[in-house]
């Protein structure tokens, strides 16, 4: 009796391999950010302060992922590692999910160990889930829609559509992206024989669940005038540089492994052409159209794709797995192992934090790595992703210098005006202990959530308007600092710090002339 109840349940006997991947996966990230890593991301300042003002949605994103945050804050507070807690349990789950793909597609032991280790050593995956952001959660939400999908075609169980529909709803309401597996999964219903299903109730009424879901942020952009298609647009045409699509592809090694893309491409032909994998070609044509929209857009981000590639490892994986038993080549197994583990190694370093930054700038070198960025900005000596890790607590130290330097009676009418939203919300995040005063904006959500208050006399300004504008704008205008940093963006580098006096008009009435969605 006693034997049995210490047997484990068998649905975790069943996955003990997989959970100890997933564990694995999270200690990572657990590791680095315990340790400081490089600091936080500018994003994050901003959905931290989005967490601050909870509504229906935001310029830039739905708001499931700023309410997990919320969650996240209340639960385990606002240090690094707690705020990055639930990215690095998604990716685990990711992780675990992917497995779960495998084994219902018909692999073993091996094939399951692999598309776990790709998921691992992808440097997308351990960017995106060493930070808080809602693409941890779409990454997860597109791996459970592929393994719905797998289950609803492998038993015909009906009522998983709902299912489908919740997790698209609930996709939706994370990250508006997941409309593109919505299309690829429409497009793939349409081509292969499960258009059958288009003539009963169940997909429809997953589309309708996920509607449904999706409704109150979609009532909140129709209210405020449809911000996030103008954030869209902006972005677009002014903020993303473009991309051929020769380019685009070639972009999706690195990010994903090199060594990787064996295994993600033979998953995708798996899908698409292999006898076994027919059934499942839905998969091949939703990774196929979301490429396709990406690439025919031509601004579009290269890491836009990464959520499609669990469903893809774990059929690659497959393939391999199949592969190897068909010659009987045992042996190998462990030397890919080593392989792909070692390969994750070496380039762990370009996504996760793990170097001092002067030995991180030596080692991508070295590995022949320049600093770039995906945006029509001038970079310095780190990549974008880690340079916006720096220089914050400085930044907000100096604006801090500059606010207790001004007289009592103008500190209790001052405000900080940012030139964008990272800074604004570091300003009001890290700038509670010097007690400074809210930060205004007019980038994204920073610019709605201007008070009206009409007893400002005083700004701080760090970054905006010039101050050949300021002057225009103030009847006082005064170099009060500047803010140097040698790892952040060149763009914040070497900024003044302008203390400006009495508005010549009302600042509310200059208020809509400065928003700023992009």
């Amino acid at each position: 009796m006693f034997k049995d109840f210490f047997k484990l349940p068998k649905f975790i006997s069943e996955n003990v391999i997989l959970l100890y991947l997933a564990f694995g996966k999270f200690l990572i990230h657990l590791f680095v950010n315990l340790t400081g890593g490089y600091g936080f991301f500018r994003d994050e300042f901003y959905y931290i302060a989005c967490s601050e003002h909870l509504d229906w949605g935001y310029v830039d994103q739905p708001p499931l992922s700023i309410v997990l945050l919320k969650i996240s804050r209340w639960i385990l507070g606002d240090s690094l590692t707690a705020i990055r807690f639930f990215p690095a349990v998604a990716g685990a789950v990711t992780l675990f999910i992917t497995g779960l793909i495998v084994k219902k597609l018909g692999g073993g032991r091996f094939a399951q160990i692999l598309a776990a280790l790709s998921v691992i050593i992808a440097p997308r995956y351990l960017g995106v889930n060493n930070v808080y952001s809602m693409n941890s959660f779409d990454i997860l939400f597109w791996a459970l829609a592929a393994y719905v999908i797998i289950l609803i075609i492998q038993n015909n169980r009906h009522h998983l559509w709902l299912w489908l529909g919740l997790i698209l709803g609930l996709g939706l309401m994370n990250k508006i992206s997941i409309l593109w597996f919505g299309l690829g999964l429409l497009l793939g219903l349409i081509f292969t024989s499960h258009r059958k299903s288009l003539l009963t109730k169940w997909p429809w009424l997953a589309g309708l669940i996920a509607f449904i879901i999706f409704l109150p942020y979609l009532i909140w952009q129709v209210v405020h005038q449809w911000p996030t298609l103008e954030f869209i647009y902006n972005a677009t045409t002014q903020k993303m540089a473009a991309i051929s699509p020769v380019d685009f592809l070639t972009a999706q090694f690195l990010p994903m492994n090199p060594l990787t893309f064996p295994i993600w491409f033979c998953g995708l032909l798996y899908y698409l052409f292999f006898k076994k994998g027919r059934q499942f070609r839905i998969l091949g044509i939703i990774y196929l159209s979301v490429l396709l929209i990406l690439i025919i857009n031509q601004k579009s981000r290269t890491g836009y794709l990464a959520s499609a590639y669990p469903m893809l490892f774990a059929s690659g994986a497959l393939v391999i797995e199949t592969f190897i038993q068909k010659r009987n080549w045992k042996g190998i197994k462990f030397t890919i192992i080593v392989v792909i583990i070692f390969g994750g190694m070496v380039l762990a370093p370009l996504a996760l934090p793990v170097l001092p930054v002067e030995k991180y700038i030596t080692y991508a070198d070295y590995l022949g790595r320049k600093p770039s960025t995906e945006e029509t900005k001038k970079v310095g000596k780190l990549p974008q992703h880690y340079a916006d890790m720096f220089g914050w607590e400085k930044m907000v130290a100096t604006i801090a210098n500059v606010y207790k330097n001004l007289p009592s009676e103008d500190q209790l009418q001052c405000v900080i005006f940012t030139g964008n939203y990272g800074e604004a919300g570091a300003v009001d995040f890290l700038g509670k202990k010097y007690n400074l005063p809210r930060a205004i904006s007019g980038h994204n959500n920073y610019w709605m959530w201007w008070p009206g208050d009409t007893s400002i006399q005083m700004v701080i300004f760090f970054g905006g308007p010039s101050e050949e504008t300021l002057r225009l704008l103030f009847k006082e205008v005064e170099k009060a600092a500047i803010f140097t940093c040698t790892y952040c963006m060149p763009y914040e580098n070497n900024t003044p710090i302008y203390m400006c006096k009495n508005p010549i008009e009302e600042i509310k009435k200059i208020w809509p002339r400065i928003k700023n969605y992009d």
